[in-house]
């Protein structure tokens, strides 16, 4: 199938994709826990189930008591998560007192975890170093195994191509639905760049083993050939995890609930990106070489 002749279709629905997640970023960026910020998360579980109806009279129990309060998620259906400024046990002992008596039934403290400012820029800035030394080492390797550095860079462009749209997506989701990137986020945001230069270095070895043998073919024809050969693969492997990852979705726990929807996004786009995208820069950078000689 002539799958490069629609390179620039492939680009295009990348775009529709990747812009709105690129402005939702400049605009509201993306709204981190308190695993970056700084602060503590208290989880409370009660006998009877707490209705969403109910947060305004808790976020005024909590406010009232003079607590700089960051949010009230449900983790469950008795329990709530409440994100406040750092406080001490003994202050979270006050606001389980003044919940108890607002909502007649003393919680039980489930999780109590307090996260400083400074550890959490370390963390931050950890992260931002891990993501370029990731980037930096798969350059280099794919760079070497092919022998040819535009391999490694379009791997990398594909990669970030995936970055750009885990960020957007959760940028969008942070906005409007008040959904918060942490630790978890980071580790499927590193998994996914593994995944998704993965994919493309089977494309890619394919492309390489037809130049041995079809030296003759032009360079989007042996393209063509890889995708070819390549798809039923790629997708059969990919559908296996997503199923996964669906099943976990749907029956996991609140608190790994948007780490498994970070890796189902991050697949799904890496599958797409590893035909779709890394191979079609390689024929645009092969055809921009043929025009310069």
């Amino acid at each position: 199938m002539k799958f490069m002749r629609l390179k620039w279709l492939y680009f295009l629905i990348s775009a529709l994709v990747i812009i709105p997640g690129i402005v939702s970023l400049a605009m509201f960026g993306l709204k981190p826990s308190i695993d970056f910020t700084g602060g503590t998360l208290l989880e409370l579980r009660f006998q009877k189930k707490i209705e969403a109806t109910q947060f305004e009279e808790i976020k005024s129990v909590i406010k009232g008591k003079g607590f700089d309060l960051g949010s009230i998620q449900s983790s469950g259906e008795n329990s709530i998560l409440i994100r406040t400024k750092p406080i001490t046990k003994d202050e979270a002992s006050v606001i389980k007192s003044a919940l108890a008596e607002k909502l007649e039934e003393m919680p039980e403290e489930e999780r109590f975890e307090t996260v400083g400012p400074s550890l959490g820029r370390e963390l931050l800035i950890k992260t931002i170093v891990a993501v370029f030394l990731a980037a930096s080492f798969i350059l280099l390797y794919v760079a070497r195994q092919f022998k040819n550095a535009k391999f490694g860079i379009c791997a990398i462009l594909a990669m970030f191509h995936d970055s750009l749209v885990l960020l957007g997506v959760f940028s969008l989701l942070g906005h409007f639905f008040g959904v918060e990137v942490d630790t978890l986020y980071v580790t499927a945001v590193l998994t996914i760049l593994s995944f998704s230069v993965h994919d493309t270095v089977v494309v890619y070895d394919r492309i390489r083993e037809s130049q041995k043998y079809l030296s003759n073919v032009p360079f989007e024809s042996l393209v063509d050939k890889a995708v070819t050969e390549t798809l039923s693969r790629s997708l059969n492997n990919s559908l296996t995890i997503i199923f996964m990852l669906i099943a976990l979705w749907l029956m996991g726990g609140e608190t790994i609930r948007w780490f498994v929807f970070a890796l189902l996004i991050g697949t799904i786009s890496g599958t797409y990106s590893s035909t779709f995208t890394a191979a079609p820069l390689l024929v645009v950078w092969e055809n921009l070489v043929k025009k310069k000689r």
